[in-house]
């Protein structure tokens, strides 16, 4: 934090700040202050690159020019470290914290960034410069909050820290509770309190300690090319990313604590897990969870993927009394309203796992780098049909609940919904029918709520990363590109990093190098999507390993059956959270929509989860903070 009033800067508040993240690194607590710059800085620290007091933080640059507190790792920390070797440059320890400070005081903060491989945020006090940088890593694995008022400056991984600082005011970001209902998530640069942030992925900021109220310098430092290679194909790229790949594993496989993985039986964390058992000379120990609800159950298509490549397998199946332990957690865990169910099991899937490792790899990411998910293929040809044919004229030129009557007729996967839910789905597609790019269709078709900020009270209309989107040379790629500067940051590796995090335990995702997102982002549709089945370029290294009978069957994802809780054993909470009262209190939301969508879950064959679970992690994060 840096701080215009010196008094407030005092090692005790320090210290408590830090206290209140000791689970992101419980293993030791730093501290430094400089009174002449009015700054300090506090860091927790998870040992897993030299484990010796070498690697504590904060830490100085062998000449005295930076002081640093680093999250994360920097994969490719050796090799820099034998290039600074090569220019004269000594090292005291083992640790990449210190081969970060030397690089910065070889090469310059901007070009030392460019050699970075790994995830990061970083805080950097420049003293000859009296400057402080904050950067986060490319794709945004690592979390960075910053608030900026009065010539106070406070930042931390999360916003527990930030909320023990008296300097910090509490007011709500309505427009950010907006944000929220649309997507279950509050996109950078918004959180859900005025005058704090999240840092984007792939941006740093340069603020002057000379004069805190000045605006900082703000600049994106990776700007990687959205143009497809049309000399590729299958064969030529499988010869690009098969070495890459294992590549990027070997080097996150790299640890002096233990390590395992995640494993679903899905393509992607079964891609991840059969290159790690390739290159291990042990049984990798690899990590599931299941749910006795059809319809939900990975956790036996994981156990047979585990079996093939001799994995050192464990399993746990979630039960409605597992889920009612860890929500009342939800809002110490995630800070802010979040509202990816999947946050349930996420959390006992890292706890578990820590019993066990204190690193582990996952798959995420392989959806969003090679086309994955199947709503892709329905967005583009709703997207190329918005404006021809028959859809055109139905939508444009009937009512909206005729058209919901024809549906439910003519399609078959739409006759078991009721006509009110189909409705909405019409209603959500006549509005995308105007929409002018492949971006606004994607924005208009994500959103949990048709208009979320008709069930607020006040909100007003933020703009983030989607608002400005380039289009692509396809909509599916358009649409990829879009969750990867939103969906994957703000939510994927939100639940990921805090559910992990909260056990102590540090999460990588190989499929998230940005080597692996360069390449990925050149590769056109027809070699991602074949006959309708998506995630080739994975799929080609895995056959490899992994019978295709094994992990061929259509995508579950990470679901949790929340909408069946809700109506059973979660429903007493839900109701409590969503009384006429308790919407009274918090003064946000418009209190007879939310109420009337709730008693058409409870009495109806409507699925509102996904638009409740919003409203109700809301609930509950302000009776804990607010």
């Amino acid at each position: 934090m840096s701080s215009k009033s010196i008094s407030v800067l005092t090692p005790e508040l320090l210290g408590v700040m830090g206290d209140s993240i000791r689970l992101r690194g419980p293993d030791d607590q730093g501290m430094w202050l400089d009174s002449s710059l009015r700054l300090g800085l506090v860091h927790q620290r998870l040992a897993i690159q030299d484990l010796s007091p070498l690697g504590a933080q904060p830490m100085h640059s062998i000449f005295g020019r930076y002081t640093i507190a680093f999250n994360g790792e920097i994969y490719n920390f050796k090799q820099l470290k034998a290039r600074l070797v090569a220019l004269g440059f000594q090292f005291k320890g083992g640790s990449d914290t210190e081969v970060i400070l030397a690089a910065f005081e070889a090469w310059g903060i901007e070009s030392a960034l460019i050699d970075f491989i790994g995830m990061f945020s970083i805080a950097l006090v420049d003293h000859q410069e009296k400057k402080l940088w904050l950067i986060r890593d490319r794709v945004g694995e690592k979390p960075l909050y910053y608030y900026q008022s009065e010539g106070n400056i406070l930042f931390a991984s999360e916003l527990k820290p930030l909320l023990l600082c008296p300097l910090f005011k509490k007011e709500i970001e309505p427009g950010a509770v907006g944000l929220l209902m649309r997507h279950n998530y509050i996109p950078a640069p918004w959180s859900i309190f005025k005058n704090t942030f999240k840092l984007e992925p792939a941006h740093y900021l340069c603020f002057n300690l000379v004069n805190t109220t000045e605006a900082p310098i703000k600049k994106c430092y990776w700007n990687p090319s959205l143009k497809w290679d049309h000399s590729l194909n299958a064969q030529s790229l499988h010869e690009r990313l098969d070495p890459l790949l294992r590549q990027v594993i070997a080097d996150q496989m790299i640890s002096d604590a233990p390590l395992g993985a995640f494993l679903s039986g899905g393509i992607d964390s079964s891609t991840i897990v059969s290159l790690m058992q390739q290159q291990s000379s042990r049984p990798v120990k690899t990590f599931s969870v299941g749910f006795n609800v059809a319809g939900f159950n990975e956790a036996e298509h994981a156990k047979a993927v585990a079996s093939h490549l001799g994995t050192d397998h464990s399993e746990f199946y979630v039960q409605p009394a597992d889920a009612l332990d860890i929500i009342p957690r939800l809002p110490d865990i995630y800070d802010e309203p979040f509202a990816d169910s999947s946050q349930i099991p996420t959390f006992i899937v890292s706890r578990m796992t820590r019993q066990q490792v204190t690193v582990a790899l996952s798959g995420d990411g392989g959806d969003e780098l090679f086309a994955g998910y199947s709503r892709y293929a329905s967005y583009d040809r709703g997207f190329t049909m918005r404006r021809q044919g028959l859809a055109h004229k139905l939508m444009n030129h009937l009512p909206a609940a005729v058209v919901a009557q024809l549906t439910r007729l003519g399609k078959v996967n739409q006759r078991d919904l009721s006509l009110q839910l189909v409705l909405e789905k019409v209603l959500r597609y006549k509005a995308s029918f105007n929409a002018a790019s492949p971006q606004a269709f994607y924005q208009n078709q994500v959103g949990y709520w048709l208009h979320p900020e008709a069930q607020l009270t006040s909100a007003t209309r933020l703009a983030y990363a989607l608002d400005n989107m380039p289009v692509r040379e396809d909509p599916t790629s358009t649409f990829q590109w879009c969750d990867i500067n939103s969906y994957l940051p703000d939510d994927i590796l939100v639940k990921v990093d805090r559910a992990a995090m909260a056990n102590s335990l540090e999460t990588r995702v190989p499929l998230l190098d940005h080597r692996l997102v360069e390449l990925s982002l050149t590769v056109p549709t027809g070699i991602n999507v074949v006959g309708g089945v998506t995630k080739q370029p994975l799929r080609k290294i895995l056959y490899q390993h992994v019978p295709r009978e094994l992990v061929d069957r259509p995508k579950q994802g990470f679901a949790v059956p929340v909408a069946h809780w809700l109506k059973n054993e979660l429903r007493d909470w839900a109701e409590d959270l969503l009384s006429e009262k308790s919407l009274a209190d918090t003064g946000i939301f418009n209190s007879d929509l939310i109420r009337q969508k709730w008693h058409a879950h409870l009495t109806s064959s409507h699925d509102y989860s996904f638009h409740l679970w919003s409203v109700l992690m809301f609930q509950s994060w302000y009776r804990k903070y607010i």
